[in-house]
């Protein structure tokens, strides 16, 4: 196991039942869930309400927690201008709703938020951030799932496991950058 990283997201949705998501970075990014990495001393919970208010803007109320997905990085191989390997994540992914009908503030420059009904999520979207509105959305709690780390490929389903349910990641260095400032943005293919 490489150095353990800790990361927060949320499936936020409205008063309608649409989850937001954010579009990060230039270019054909994939849609993923609103989050970020926990600082010292920090509880998931403190870290949920910090990243997403100041990477959306959004004041957001905590329901519960969906899961807790475990993103592991290939062992022996190393990625394009890494320089070790990829750390492993813990994400702790919430369920939440929008505090008020208007973000609190304007968010920073780089994540194009946009709402989506989880019936009709886009394309290209993360698998992790399918795997988690599904869970959410089937009013899952406590979902415990493991995930790899893969180089990216084009977007379709997430594989499956055993249980139906496929996760992916993608690192920060694969969506343009850096590991250290990135909130995480899991993605393309890998399984349970």
């Amino acid at each position: 196991m490489s150095a353990l990283t800790w990361a927060v997201a949320a499936v936020v949705s409205d008063d309608t039942g649409r989850v937001l998501l954010c579009r990060q970075g230039r270019g054909e990014r994939r849609y993923a869930l609103p989050g970020g990495r926990l600082r010292p001393a920090e509880s998931p919970v403190q870290a949920a309400l910090r990243d997403i208010r100041a990477e959306t803007g959004w004041e957001i109320e905590l329901v519960d927690l969906v899961g807790v997905y475990h993103l592991t990085g290939p062992t022996g191989r190393t990625s394009p201008g890494r320089a070790g390997p990829l750390p492993d994540v813990l994400v702790h992914v919430f369920r939440a709703r929008a505090a008020r009908v208007r973000p609190a503030a304007d968010p920073p420059p780089g994540c194009r938020l946009s709402w989506h009904s989880p019936d009709a999520l886009p394309e290209s979207v993360t698998p992790l951030t399918h795997a988690a509105v599904t869970d959410a959305r089937a009013g899952r709690s406590g979902v415990l799932r493991d995930a790899s780390w893969a180089p990216p490929e084009p977007m379709g389903e997430p594989v499956n496991g055993p249980d139906g349910h496929g996760v992916v990641a993608q690192p920060p260095e694969q969506r343009g950058e850096t590991a250290a400032d990135a909130p995480l943005r899991p993605g393309p293919r890998g399984h349970d």
